[in-house]
């Protein structure tokens, strides 16, 4: 079975042969655009060609396995909010999870853990920041900032079972879903500290700060 990645290769073989008129297997495509004999196009070309025609280069494929359930996830967060520094302390962290059926309930817990800790770090202190070019400026962790042991709160984990009508031993996945709500969790917990709602990330001090100020909560300074 073809993969959308490969079927949307081969549609734009197809389509840079009959504009450069060769045959299909003339063409391969490198880094940014397809050589079709002793031509080269690039994908700006055969887009803008292909706009002309009215032609999308768009593919759909589905992938079938076994079959799963969704795995709920629940995050709380109790914070503290700075006014004046816009820093933001953490107070209490819960998560809520159905894993179906729990085969190894302390792997579970490590991975819900983790998965928090993971969340946090996005919502907090990692942040690309890219120069006009689009080339990322802090390339290393000393200026792209992960969040240490130390940082990183206890989280209560709620495991609540539930009876999987398709999982190994009515067992769910949990992998990464645990990182899916630490977001929003935090972004309403702010919300509900200081009265704004915050819908970029990360939600570092310097944003925060600026926020307060213009809605006048705290004084310019």
């Amino acid at each position: 079975m073809l993969s959308g990645a490969t079927a949307l290769r081969d549609r734009i073989l197809a389509f840079a042969a009959e504009h450069a008129g060769v045959a299909v297997d003339q063409c391969a495509m490198d880094d940014d655009g397809v050589v079709c004999g002793e031509r080269r196009l690039t994908l700006a070309e055969l887009i803008a060609a292909g706009r002309k025609r009215g032609i999308r280069f768009t593919e759909a494929r589905k992938a079938f396995g076994s079959p799963r359930s969704v795995t709920a996830n629940t995050q709380g967060f109790r914070i503290a909010v700075h006014r004046i520094t816009g820093e933001i302390r953490i107070l209490y962290s819960v998560q809520a999870t159905d894993p179906g059926i729990v085969i190894n309930p302390e792997q579970v817990r490590g991975q819900i853990e983790g998965g928090v800790a993971q969340g946090i770090g996005f919502v907090l202190t990692e942040n690309f920041h890219v120069d006009g070019n689009g080339v990322m400026i802090n390339p290393n962790l000393r200026n792209y900032r992960i969040p240490t042991y130390a940082d990183i709160p206890r989280t209560e984990v709620l495991i609540v079972e539930s009876r999987d009508s398709v999982g190994p031993w009515h067992s769910k996945g949990i992998a990464e879903c645990c990182v899916n709500p630490v977001a929003p969790a935090l972004a309403n917990a702010l919300e509900d500290a200081t009265g704004v709602r915050y819908r970029d990330l990360p939600l570092s001090p310097e944003r925060i700060y600026a926020r307060l100020t213009t809605a006048r909560l705290i004084p310019a300074t």
